[in-house]
């Protein structure tokens, strides 16, 4: 068993360690084994912690049966006292969200009866699964409280309670556990069974922001951040808005408001094009001669609705077969082809095959992509005979 200095508190960052095992995992791949360590291993939800031993990388930590695994990138001699260094920037933001985490569980869990089903401590965002839905409404609350709390400064209690003591006790836990659990009260905030390190008081958390909810199975997955992560969110966002706000000439607050306003004329705008589009459409489609053959007629930048429109005015003018096209001779285009009197589906191969493309559809009306030029496309509907 290795002894757990980050039981004993969350605040170690270094400490001194004897070297009981080093093996050969693989290519600079080694896994070490310290007769006690501060480095917190992969579990509960949470990463491990990064670090150094005796000056080498520490890149991973698992527990396994109460003994913890360092993989570092050199090995380290067995015998040797080596120093830990735990890289604690990374620790304190995850004590920081990990707290922050609690709390919001604790005030779901009291205010509506929702469990944390769920949980991920990533290293940008973290989210919380919970068994059931929340509205707008109730998530402003939640966070207005979690914060409430983080105000306080209240401490972050670990205990170890006897078995007695623990089954009379009120906490939150995802297993069933009987020995040697290990406890974090937030007074008057949330009691719950936790393997992680935690701040010693919840004003460290700084801040708590839920910036994310969705249905999640039942119930909702929370995105949330804290402490720096929560500082550094709100001026991303801050930034952004700000860029938007220059971009429509209108003051922040004014931003939505301004955006509507844009959003109204685009529509405006796109219904005037629709509306100038089949003007033109009705222009070109008068020009179109009646013909004993094929018709081939090329449309700029058209929608589907538009190639059939054109489609179903022109296959009435020619003998043979009616192919309208949109799109260009880099890109290639796309196009819809009818016939009143033959059966296109048996030729739809012979057609794209020859136009370096594919597609298919019924006797009336085939459709697809060809990677042709226009000059080849007229000339092919101009020279063949169906």
């Amino acid at each position: 068993m290795t002894n757990l200095l980050y039981n004993k508190s969350s605040y170690i960052k270094d400490f001194s360690a004897t070297v009981l095992s080093c093996e050969t995992l693989g290519a600079e791949k080694y896994a070490v084994v310290l007769d006690r360590t501060a480095f917190f291993p992969e579990q509960g939800g949470q990463g491990c912690d990064t670090g150094t031993l005796g000056g080498v990388h520490v890149t991973d930590v698992q527990i396994r049966d109460g003994v913890v695994i360092h993989t570092t990138d050199a090995p380290l001699t067995v015998g040797d006292t080596v120093d830990g260094v735990i890289h604690w920037e990374k620790r304190f933001d995850r004590m920081q969200n990990h707290t922050g985490e609690h709390i919001v569980s604790g005030i779901l869990h009291e205010k509506y009866g929702y469990d944390n089903v769920g949980f991920h401590l990533g290293d940008e965002v973290m989210t919380l699964d919970t068994s059931g839905e929340l509205t707008r409404e109730q998530l402003i609350v939640v966070e207005l409280t979690a914060n409430r709390a983080v105000y306080e400064n209240v401490p972050v209690v670990v205990t170890y309670p006897e078995a007695d003591e623990l089954a009379g006790m009120e906490y939150r836990a995802k297993l069933e556990l009987t020995e040697d659990v290990r406890i974090v009260t937030i007074p008057g905030w949330d009691v719950c069974a936790c393997c992680a390190p935690h701040v010693a008081h919840t004003g460290e958390v700084g801040c708590i922001r839920i910036i994310g909810a969705v249905r999640w199975k039942g119930g909702m997955r929370l995105t949330l951040v804290c402490g720096e992560r929560a500082v550094a969110d709100a001026y991303l966002r801050t930034q952004e808005l700000s860029r938007i706000s220059e971009a429509l000439s209108a003051k922040p607050e004014e931003t939505y408001d301004a955006f509507c306003r844009v959003q109204n004329t685009v529509s405006e705008q796109k219904s005037e094009i629709i509306r100038l589009r089949r003007a033109l459409l009705e222009y070109q489609l008068a020009g179109v001669r009646e013909t004993a053959g094929n018709l081939c007629l090329f449309l700029d930048d058209a929608d589907n609705d538009t190639l059939r429109a054109a489609l179903n005015a022109c296959v009435t003018k020619c003998g043979g077969i009616c192919g309208v096209f949109t799109g260009n001779d880099a890109d290639g285009y796309r196009f819809v082809i009818g016939a009143q009197n033959l059966p296109l589906r048996a030729r739809a191969k012979e057609i794209t095959a020859a136009l370096n493309g594919r597609g298919g559809g019924s006797d009336q009306m085939i459709s697809g992509t060809v990677k042709a030029s226009q000059d080849e496309i007229r000339a092919y509907f101009g020279n063949t005979v169906f």
